[in-house]
């Protein structure tokens, strides 16, 4: 029971940088851009106002704007802002699957 993933904030989450690394291939499937995500980036500052536009003018696919937005993902402190804006637009499942690392609540690098 004491086992069990619970949701994640925002304020708790450790190694974020690396549980993005990790997930990068299959986050672009599960993250919407749209419907606010992208706007509350910009207003984070996690996306400069050039790399908006360029995530935003994406054409095909909702997951062609999540990896251009990916791409960016560097810092700890954007990846942070990251889960505030899925958080904001009604994406905590997305942060639950971030915040334990795809399910894998410990990832051991070596």
């Amino acid at each position: 029971m004491g086992d069990e993933l619970k949701p994640a904030h925002v304020n708790d989450v450790s190694n974020i940088l690396a549980n993005f690394k990790n997930l990068k291939s299959s986050l672009p499937d599960i993250i919407e851009p749209d419907f606010g995500f992208l706007d509350e980036l910009l207003g984070l500052e996690v996306l400069t106002d050039r790399q908006y536009e360029d995530a935003s003018s994406e054409k095909g696919a909702a997951y062609r704007r999540t990896e251009a937005v990916l791409n960016v993902m560097e810092t700890e402190d954007q990846c942070g802002k990251c889960l505030k804006a899925l958080q904001r637009t009604g994406q905590q499942h997305v942060v639950n699957y971030i915040a334990h690392n795809g399910g894998q609540k410990h990832l051991t690098y070596q």
